[in-house]
């Protein structure tokens, strides 16, 4: 699920986090006869770069990660319906009219990425008929992208510590 590409019943969350923070690659698959009691599912040996706190900015292009986080869980909580009808719930979105907005032009970092040749940002451009479509057919660049359109960037150098992890007792 870390490596699974758009447009597949594995990608997910999990897939936009980790493609978004780290460089995964899977480098081979292990069959389950390796294993004793064999197991009814196939394993892979995944490698995982985790981006330093410069990339890491580039890529989020200001965007906050609780921000990015928000857009993603709330996308993903009702996967068959359009990214429009599901992000209609996204607390904090006053104006409703920016879910038919078009796309906002990519910011002078993520452009000068895409001219160095970086596969995240070459992804990053959001389609004019992003509202059409399912979460699972966004890249996880086009959640930073869409997450930039309806919150803002905020321009903060904070990355925030523990973003991805579950609040406790509603704090």
């Amino acid at each position: 699920r870390m490596v699974a590409p758009t447009c597949c019943k594995d990608y997910g969350i999990l897939s936009v986090v980790f493609q978004t923070y780290a460089e995964v690659n899977c480098h081979f698959k292990i069959p389950p006869t390796v294993f004793y009691p064999q197991p009814k599912v196939d394993s892979a040996f995944l490698g995982l770069h985790f981006l330093g706190p410069s990339k890491l900015r580039q890529r989020l292009a200001g965007v906050d990660p609780m921000d990015l986080r928000r857009v993603v869980t709330t996308a993903f909580r009702q996967r068959r319906k359009t990214v429009r009808n599901t992000l209609k719930k996204l607390a904090g979105l006053e104006d409703v009219t920016l879910l038919d907005a078009e796309p906002l032009p990519l910011p002078d970092s993520v452009i000068a990425a895409r001219d160095a040749g970086d596969e995240f940002a070459l992804s990053q451009e959001l389609p004019t008929n992003w509202a059409k479509k399912r979460p699972e057919e966004l890249t996880p660049g086009q959640f930073v992208e869409l997450t930039r359109l309806l919150l803002g960037a905020r321009g903060t150098d904070d990355l925030g510590r523990k973003v991805w992890r579950k609040l406790k007792h509603g704090t």
